[in-house]
């Protein structure tokens, strides 16, 4: 009996599988597959933005193409002038005394001085790159007459009594390079006549006049180069030092030639807007009024190697240079590793930052002083070259605006 048991449990089984319904295929085969998850994409990770680069960063002495090769003497001599004034700051006094105390003054000798008393800083501009634009200026020889007569009717002016001039810095320490100009109108400060507002004005005021010059384009240029000679009928010459600004920006009226496309980029140097200006003198305002920005001057005797800078020191023809102190330390040695105007020969020299400029604006940025008269100008007016600097800062000081991987 026991062995039929095994086959009864079995029967069972399948009575009880037979009850379970089961859905014919063509049910199945009706209803529609499941929909597909979907799926999320994939966000690309947020990368923070990369912080800008400090505007010095440390370097060594073999990384300044031509060093071996230059005359310092230059330099160093208007460095000891500069020294009146660096001195103040306690970091430049050790350098100044070493520098008065200097006795052999040969150009290998005075490398060997700059080694052992400088760092030098390579300037780095924000994004990191190291290369920035080099233009240039001169000091230009104008004729005019100390009174409007015939063939002298264009006049310059000294600093009007009526603008306002406000140091930021006595309110807030780190604008210490900014300055704001305006006028009152009733008790509110408003900004400054433009160049173009100005023209009207001149009328007005021209028993103010400094001097009167024959040309406007030449007035013009003394101007975006910030001083000028000034040669009167008797042959005698005086000089006409920046003294302020009317607070607009400077505007390019190269670039704006080229935008109207009225000269090519080649063509926009000073020489090729001269020749626009002289061809097309109906346009001539609306030209000079795009750049609103207007200078006002100060009579010197014509003494020393060339104009004042913002230092108050003469300049250095082929020497000088004008940066923007927000980044460069006036009266700091720099190392200029550029080319020559309108050429691949290159320009390599140690330099004096003695001068600024309203278009000098930049860690990686420089305008070269190439003296006085028509020849500088000439090499001036084709100067926009790109080049990189090295800022020398007395050895052991820490600047301010530089990173931190100065040599131990």
């Amino acid at each position: 009996m026991y062995r039929f048991f095994p086959v009864l449990i079995v029967l069972l089984a399948l009575a009880g599988c037979a009850q379970i319904a089961v859905e014919p295929a063509s049910t199945l085969a009706a209803c529609p597959p499941p929909a597909a998850c979907p799926v999320c994409p994939v966000c690309p990770p947020v990368v923070p933005p990369k912080p800008p680069e400090k505007p010095l960063q440390a370097a060594d002495w073999s990384e300044l193409p031509g060093w071996n090769e230059d005359d310092p003497g230059a330099v160093f001599a208007a460095l000891l002038a500069s020294c009146r004034s660096l001195e103040r700051q306690a970091h430049w006094q050790p350098v100044c005394n070493s520098a008065r105390s200097l006795d052999d003054r040969s150009a290998p000798a005075l490398r060997a001085w700059f080694e052992s008393a400088f760092q030098p800083w390579a300037l780095v501009n924000p994004d990191g790159s190291r290369s920035g634009l080099i233009t240039g200026y001169y000091e230009p020889i104008l004729r005019g007459s100390r009174s409007e007569t015939r063939g002298y009717s264009y006049p310059v002016f000294g600093p009007p009594e009526d603008m306002i001039v406000v140091e930021l810095a006595e309110l807030y320490p780190e604008l210490k390079h900014l300055r704001l100009r305006g006028r009152l109108e009733g008790r509110k400060l408003v900004p400054y006549y433009s160049r173009a507002e100005w023209s009207v004005q001149e009328s007005k005021r021209s028993p103010a006049a400094l001097m009167w010059i024959d040309d406007p384009i030449d007035l013009f240029f003394m101007q975006i180069q910030g001083s000028g000679q000034v040669q009167l009928a008797d042959g005698s010459r005086v000089r006409l030092n920046y003294a302020d600004q009317n607070g607009h920006p400077y505007r390019s009226i190269g670039r704006w030639l080229i935008e109207r496309g009225e000269l090519k980029v080649e063509q926009a140097s000073m020489q090729g807007i001269k020749n626009w200006a002289r061809a097309n003198p109906s346009r001539l305002a609306e030209l000079l009024n795009a750049n609103p920005s207007l200078v006002f001057f100060r009579e010197r005797p014509v003494e020393g190697s060339g104009p004042q800078g913002a230092m108050g020191l003469a300049l250095t023809p082929e020497r000088s240079l004008a940066v923007d102190p927000r980044h460069v330390p006036l009266g700091a040695p720099i190392w200029l590793a550029t080319t020559r105007p309108n050429s691949e020969q290159a320009l390599t020299r140690l330099m004096l930052g003695q001068d600024t400029g309203g278009a000098i604006r930049g860690v990686v940025r420089a305008d070269f002083y190439w003296g006085s008269g028509s020849d500088a100008g000439n090499q001036a007016g084709k100067m926009r070259q790109q080049g990189r600097m090295w800022v020398l800062m007395p050895r052991g000081h820490q600047p301010p605006n530089a990173a931190n991987n100065a040599p131990k």
